[in-house]
Formats: C-alpha cells, structure tokens, sequence
C-alpha cells in the first residue's frame, strides 16, 4: 500500500503546451510523500498527571479532514506489474501536475487479491476507487464497492463489467470499429468483409461490426472466424475467397495477424481497404509494409506523446500507453473536487456529467451504461508512421 498526494511543483514550458479542462499540466516532481517524522518529546520538568481513560485507538490509516481518499488498485507485483506501477505512476504525476493538494491516493496491490484490496481500500476510508485493471477483477471489486456506496472507475475495457455503480474508462472496441467503418462508407465504401478470432474481443468484435455496418448502411458480405491454430487465419482467407472482392475489409486482431492476412486478402481483392481497430494504436507490428495505407480508430496521440516524455523525465523509463487512462482518471477528479466537500461521499452523478471531461486521451464522457464514450480520430498507416486523416471532436456538444 503506497500513498501520493501533490506537490506545488510546476513546469511553465508544458503548462504552454497544452490546456485541457481546467489543467492538464506535466512536470517533472517529487511523488511519493513519506510520513512525516514524529517529533522527540520536549523534555519535562514535572511528570504530567496520569490519565482517567485510555487513548483512542483508531485502526487503519490516519484521518483525513482536509484531503478526498481515493484507493488505486492496480497489480504492483506478479506478471502484471509493469503496466500497474505505470499506472500508479501515471496518478503519481497528474496530481503533482495539477498542484492538487485536495486529493490522496493510496495504491493497493490488487495482484495479492483484488477482493482483499477493495476491503482495505473501503476500511481505510476511501471514498472512490480507480482501477482495478483486469475485469476479473472489477467483478470481484464491484460488489464489494457497491455495498460501500463507493463508485468504481476502472481501468478495463470490457464493457461487460460497466454499470450499476462501476465504470468502464478503458478503450472500448466497439466505438473503434463503429467510427473507422462510419468513415469508410463516407469514402464510398459498400461491400465490407471481416476477419475475427474466436474469442472474447472477437465475439464482440463481430457484433460491433455487423451493427456498425448496418447503421451506415452498408452490407456485411463476408464474416470469417478463425482459432488461433497453425493455417487457421489462412483458412479463413480462404473461405472469405469466394465472396471477393471486397470495398473495405476489418481485420479485429493484432497488427501481425493483421500483417499476416494482408498478403492472402489482395490475391481476390487488390484493392480492398484494410480497417483495423484501436488494438493497432499501441502495437509496434503496425509499422509493417503490407500494413500501408491501412485505417483504424483509436484515441488522439498528440497530448500522450508530450506525456511520454515528462513521464520518461520524471521515472526514466517509457510509460505503458494505458497509463494515460491512470492520469486522466486523476485529472476527472480534481475536475469533481472542486464541488466536493471533504468528508463527504463522492458525487457520482457528476460522472455523468453531459458536457463530458477532457484529458490526455480526448474528450470522454460516461454514458447511463457506465461506459466511457470516446472521441476518437481515424489514422492511416504511412511508412510505419500513423498519420490522422480524420481528426477526434474535441467534444461532445449538441450530441
């Protein structure tokens, strides 16, 4: 369990940068606060009366009147704690950026028990949860959070998990795939083909794609699934074969199966436009030839990028790209804190608020399902480089 709260630290060149809902600043400054020392007892020259009743004793950590308690799970060890110190990180340096001294966050290692860190979190007063991660361990937290009265803003992006008190700020798919097929059937696009893996993201992939297609008016004439076995991608390349060609085909998989399948795919359809979804955004194998002048749709760069650099500055080392979720959390909450008393619950309906918040990301907002509605850019792979050809709203007015 580790606690942070911000310093009056500031950095002038990236306070110009950017400005994003009030600050949106990055700096380079101190982030974990020891606890004070206890100061030597002056020395007495009559022994104090003795006491009529015993010292309160309170469990847990130290009251807090001044300050919001908010609890950051995430894992701190075992194989996930790369992306979880980086997340916590990422918390770390929005609060010292933002000179926010109303807000403590205290990190619990959920990679010890996601349920047991939710608990300890609650015991300890906190009054929001950020995180967890992994949607096997949102499930574990929410009911314990709910019974509590404390909203979960996780870091997933299963949607599955999202609703009745928990909230969903990762990345959601099928927003990705709805906006990259909007923006190809606005390019005149009407024959569309995809390719899926049998799995969770690919189940849901499928869906989103059919209804995205739909709705734009377009039609669906090819579907293929394929498993993760040898020849299996090919396969459904294959099956896909007859239907060609093809006006635009998604691909719902990593940059390399994506690269895979390119190859196979321009055989019946050589002209076909490879979409792809916001997988690509983070995955170096986007950069592959036979992945040029391939579309998809994910979250803006720019602001993350001059984060990166401010987070490499502050812990010398690269930041994991979900690591911006952990900053934007912290930078919706100071958005809250404003209006929110200390010692109070947190104000979730504020959560909801229309107008939406803003962060490095993008603007985003929640919808009544507790999901996190995005505004998201479609980029163009150019020479291993991802070049926007259609900017992300900077929000969500008149929507």
């Amino acid at each position: 369990m580790a606690e942070a709260i911000g310093r009056p630290q500031w950095s002038n060149a990236w306070g110009r940068l950017v400005a994003v809902t009030g600050a949106l600043l990055l700096a380079a400054c101190s982030t974990v606060v020891p606890r004070a020392p206890v100061e030597a007892p002056r020395p007495q020259t009559q022994a104090p009366p003795p006491r009529d009743t015993a010292p309160e004793v309170i469990s847990g950590l130290p009251q807090d009147t001044e300050r919001h308690r908010v609890a950051l799970l995430v894992p701190l060890s075992g194989s996930n704690a790369g992306v979880g110190r980086s997340l916590a990180n990422a918390t770390q340096l929005a609060l010292l950026d933002t000179r926010n001294a109303q807000v403590r966050i205290t990190s619990y290692d959920t990679a010890t028990g996601a349920a047991q860190a939710a608990s300890r979190a609650i015991a300890d007063g906190a009054q929001l949860i950020l995180g967890p991660l992994l949607a096997e361990d949102v499930r574990a937290v929410a009911p314990i959070a709910r019974a509590a009265k404390v909203p979960v803003l996780s870091f997933s992006n299963d949607t599955g998990v999202a609703g009745d008190g928990t909230y969903v700020l990762g990345y959601a798919p099928a927003q990705s795939i709805e906006r990259v097929v909007g923006f190809a059937r606005a390019r005149g696009m009407n024959n569309f083909g995809g390719l899926v893996p049998n799995a969770l993201y690919g189940s849901r992939a499928s869906t989103a794609f059919l209804r995205a297609v739909e709705q734009v008016g377009g039609r669906v004439v090819s579907l293929q699934t394929y498993d993760r076995g040898p020849g299996a991608l090919s396969a459904a390349v294959q099956r896909m074969a007859k239907d060609a060609p093809f006006d635009a085909i998604l691909i719902a998989d990593s940059a390399g199966s994506a690269t895979a399948a390119v190859p196979l795919l321009r055989r019946n359809s050589p002209s076909a436009q490879v979409l792809g979804t916001e997988l690509w955004n983070a995955d170096k194998g986007a950069s592959a030839p036979a992945l040029s002048g391939a579309w998809f749709a994910s979250v803006p760069d720019d602001l993350y990028r001059q984060y990166a650099r401010n987070y490499r500055t502050r812990f010398n080392a690269a930041p994991y790209r979900l690591s911006s979720l952990g900053y934007d959390s912290v930078l919706l909450v100071v958005r809250i804190a404003r209006d929110w008393r200390p010692g109070t619950a947190f104000p979730e309906p504020r959560l909801r608020d229309a107008d939406g918040f803003a962060g490095i990301d993008g603007a985003f907002r929640f919808g009544r399902d507790g999901v996190a509605e995005r505004a998201l850019e479609v980029k163009e792979l150019r020479t291993g480089d991802a070049v926007a050809v259609s900017p992300a709203p900077t929000g969500f007015a008149g929507k």
